[in-house]
């Protein structure tokens, strides 16, 4: 039977999600339409129904109005069942979606919104999650204007109903921003008024609800550093660092209170697709080192094939610092490891930008890190990538050593001494842990110019006591 929800290669097998949900749906297709029963069925033909009905929903547009009445007609538990199988399409076959079933999965989204459904939130993290970055297909922009529309359009919905989802997309969108800012818009009216609608809302939540912004953490910093040459987020980043009292939020004094903040995992989430978590997972769990080039050939085909797709590489290496954290079986076995994974990902970067941006992501925890409130894993493949990478890329090693020293000198100048405490906690606390068992891989090594290996020696040397001091600060600032 053809498929009237999605597409796919004649070598790819069906889903076995839209073949039960078609199956269901020629079932009962005489329940689903007028006149209804009225007998209450029981728990199992409660499940087929509504699986039946978002069939119906998804494969007739025409008749939508009729089958949306007939679900709220039917409810029993506030839509709960209905909208995990809309979770669960949106995770497998969204990407697969005939652009008629993808209009219409907005259309109920909104529906479910406006019901306030239970798990509504999931559903909207879950779409937001296949917006790609640094994706400009008009596939993915329709993607984003719909739904930068949806969280503008139905804000006083949103905060009466929780909080996560309008922070979840106000990381999203503040991501993107960034690419999109980066793209002209000669010619393109609709790209201009999507940017314009991404920044209307990045900005009121900023300004109105910065309370919830506070709950992202330091990457919140991070992402609003790559928008400061934007005036709407320059006078933001002003204020910031100048007048915190501005955004009212009376426990917000200073900007370091963000900088020792740590950003919750799921956030990493938000900006890696489904499919690409999947496969980063995979190649981190059970491919074996040396056995890896065709699962990177694959995963560069399949996501990384036009040079503007790779700003996403920023997204996918706080995802393996921050998000994927292996077990001690994996680190300790052939797999290969976060740290060779991420070299692969530097050597393919085509732009410079995004590579200054990918070192940043690698670096960040490093420079407010804290043991006490930090993990060592996402400082780990940093130091790792470094050591390793000794002889045969060396050039690896001296950018990446040289980046960090750049960070120290410029990062924040008025904070410069919470940037040194970080970072000479980071090396203290990946000796200690020992990570590796000594840096003289790095501070003798011929290859590495004279001054990095002088400026490593002379931070590794004051390790002790920026350790202490950082702990008596983080308490004063906390």
């Amino acid at each position: 039977m053809t498929s009237k929800l999605t597409v796919r290669p004649p070598y790819e097998a069906e889903s076995s999600l839209e073949i039960t949900l078609r199956q269901t749906f020629y079932c009962l297709e005489p329940q689903l339409r007028p006149p209804f029963p009225l007998t209450i069925p029981t728990q199992e033909q409660y499940s087929l129904l509504n699986k039946a009905i978002l069939y119906a929903i998804l494969s007739e547009p025409h008749l939508r109005k009729i089958h949306i009445k007939h679900l709220h007609g039917v409810i029993t538990d506030g839509y709960g069942y209905f909208t995990s199988i809309l979770v669960i399409i949106v995770n497998d076959i969204y990407g697969k979606l005939v652009d008629s079933a993808k209009r219409q999965l907005l259309w109920i989204i909104r529906e479910m919104v406006d019901v306030a459904a239970v798990g509504f939130t999931d559903l909207l993290v879950a779409l937001l999650r296949q917006i790609v970055a640094g994706d400009s297909s008009e596939e993915n922009l329709w993607l984003c204007y719909e739904m930068v529309t949806l969280f503008s359009s139905k804000w006083d919905c949103l905060l009466q109903e929780g909080s996560s989802g309008l922070t979840a997309a106000l990381y999203v969108f503040l991501r993107l921003l960034s690419d999109h800012c980066r793209v002209s818009i000669s010619n393109a009216p609709k790209f201009e008024s999507l940017i314009k609608l991404e920044k209307d809302f990045c900005v009121k939540m900023l300004r109105e609800k910065f309370g919830l912004c506070l709950r992202i953490g330091r990457d919140l910093v991070r992402l609003l550093q790559d928008l400061v040459h934007v005036p709407e987020f320059r006078a933001i980043w002003r204020d910031l660092l100048y007048a915190p009292s501005v955004f009212g939020v009376g426990e917000f004094l200073d900007i370091s209170m963000l900088y020792y903040t740590k950003t919750p995992k799921w956030f990493f989430l938000l900006t890696v697709s489904p499919q690409m978590e999947s496969q980063l997972r995979f190649l981190l769990t059970h491919v074996e080192h040396g056995s890896q080039l065709r699962y990177q050939d694959w995963f560069t085909k399949k996501f990384l094939s036009a040079p503007e797709k790779n700003a996403v590489l920023i997204d996918i290496v706080r995802f393996i610092c921050c998000a994927h954290h292996p077990s001690n079986d994996i680190i300790h076995s052939g797999i290969i490891q976060r740290w060779a994974v991420i070299g692969w990902l530097l050597k393919s970067c085509m732009k410079n930008y995004i590579a200054a941006n990918m070192k940043l992501a690698l670096f960040y925890d490093w420079l407010f890190f804290n043991e006490k409130l930090d993990s060592v894993m996402d400082i780990e493949p940093a130091l790792l990538l470094m050591v390793h990478s000794i002889p045969e890329y060396i050039d690896i090693t001296n950018s990446l050593l040289e980046f960090l020293f750049l960070l120290l000198d410029n990062y924040d100048l008025e904070r410069k001494e919470i940037v040194l405490r970080g970072i000479s906690s980071s090396l203290h606390t990946l000796l200690r842990k020992g990570v590796v068992k000594s840096l003289e891989v790095l501070t003798r090594c011929d290859k590495l110019s004279q001054n990095l290996k002088e400026r490593l020696a002379e931070l590794l040397s004051g390790c002790s006591g920026f350790v202490d001091n950082s702990r008596i600060l983080t308490s004063q600032m906390l």
